[in-house]
């Protein structure tokens, strides 16, 4: 075995105990940079979706084309494919001859956290009735449609994804009263975050 493949088996150590101190959480991935069209090594946790197999990201052909590139990416935005807000750090791994060979990644689901925002917010909260707070459906956004369903999720001590069926059920068609299907892409948005199919969406909204 050589120098780099071991290297990497080791990382790949570090990445699976990472993951696995984080159930549900915190998704690990390492990517050995040496072969960028198969990258994933190992991926620990999976909350986005990939594979092992799967092609290095344009941040891993950064570091494989700039040996200069940052070391570290701590704590930067970024976004699960289904649209949970992420927040990652990227560790790049270079071998003796100072080549980056590997990355370690690590991607924080932070939408999990929410509902303790919310009710840490509803505990501070003052004078509501007084905001003065007029909502226009017609220029209801993604963003708001996200915080509506985290907040009443959060006012029900979970997640979106923990609702019981007849509370996704019930969330759903309040949507529904509130005009919120008439947005584009509202009923993918919804079944997304209650990870539910669209055709669910549309058969709670009945």
């Amino acid at each position: 075995m050589d120098a780099d493949e071991h290297l990497i088996r080791e990382t790949e150590k570090i990445a699976v105990a990472l993951g696995r101190m984080f159930p549900g959480l915190c998704e690990v991935v390492l990517h050995d940079l040496r072969d960028p069209d198969h990258a994933i090594r190992a991926i620990e946790n999976n909350l986005s979706g990939r594979e092992v197999g799967d092609p290095a990201t344009e941040l891993g052909l950064q570091r494989i084309s700039d040996p200069d590139y940052p070391s570290v990416l701590q704590n930067y935005a970024n976004q699960f494919p289904d649209g949970r807000p992420v927040k990652s750090t990227s560790i790049g791994i270079k071998n003796a001859d100072g080549d980056y060979i590997a990355a370690l990644c690590l991607n924080l689901d932070v939408s999990v956290l929410s509902p303790f925002t919310h009710t840490l917010a509803n505990l501070v909260a003052t004078d509501a009735a007084q905001r003065g707070f007029v909502e226009n459906l017609h220029s209801r956004t993604s963003r708001e449609l996200r915080e509506l369903i985290e907040r009443t999720a959060a006012d029900r001590g979970g997640s979106p994804r923990s609702l019981s069926r007849e509370a996704k059920r019930d969330l759903v068609r309040l949507l529904r009263d509130e005009g919120y299907f008439e947005s584009r892409d509202a009923a993918q948005t919804i079944a997304d975050l209650l990870g539910v199919s669209r055709a669910t969406v549309y058969n709670y909204a009945k």
